[in-house]
């Protein structure tokens, strides 16, 4: 596999949900070669700020950036100071870095690209969460398995299909 396109694919796009309830997560990444659109979209995001977004480069601590180089973007807007904005930048943040860590672990993501690849996940947490623990291990399971999709080209079209005839996400549910 060449570092300008991991798997078969140039960009992988994955999507996961883990959990229930306010503290569930929910993960799209998009994962593509330093050099590619990818980074196009990692660098504009980064330089782009707005109120109550702000994206910024994940961290397994202070200095320890994930590697592949990984964009957290948030889906909800923060308030600095709150419980949502502290669960975000805290445990959400940690949860992401360590799913990456856990794909590459598991060969989701090769090693050897590693250094050749950068990824944005965009991430939701929900602003009534209130576990850290829960926030943690479910951003940490939605990554992996958002990435692990990505990789697989999932979900297939017909999945796709037959899901239609009965649309449900957490917020609506066809009667």
């Amino acid at each position: 596999m060449s570092p300008s396109a991991p798997r078969s694919r140039a960009t992988q796009v994955g999507e996961a949900f883990s959990g229930s309830g306010p503290n569930a997560a929910h993960i799209n990444t998009v994962l593509g070669a330093k050099g590619g659109p990818v980074e196009a979209a990692w660098a504009t995001a980064l330089a782009m700020p707005r109120p109550g977004h702000a994206a910024f480069v994940t961290v397994i601590r202070p200095d320890v950036a994930v590697k592949p180089l990984t964009l957290f973007v948030n889906k909800a807007a923060l308030e600095a100071g709150t419980t949502h904005a502290n669960l975000t930048w805290g445990a959400a943040q940690a949860g992401v870095a360590c799913g990456v860590v856990d794909a590459v672990a598991a060969g989701t993501i090769p090693a050897e690209l590693a250094d050749d690849l950068l990824l944005i996940a965009a991430v939701w947490v929900d602003p009534a969460a209130d576990s850290e623990e829960a926030v943690f291990e479910n951003n940490r399971d939605a990554t992996a398995r958002a990435l692990a999709r990505g990789a697989r080209g999932e979900p297939e079209l017909a999945t796709v299909q037959a899901a239609a005839a009965e649309p449900a996400n957490p917020f609506f549910r066809q009667s």
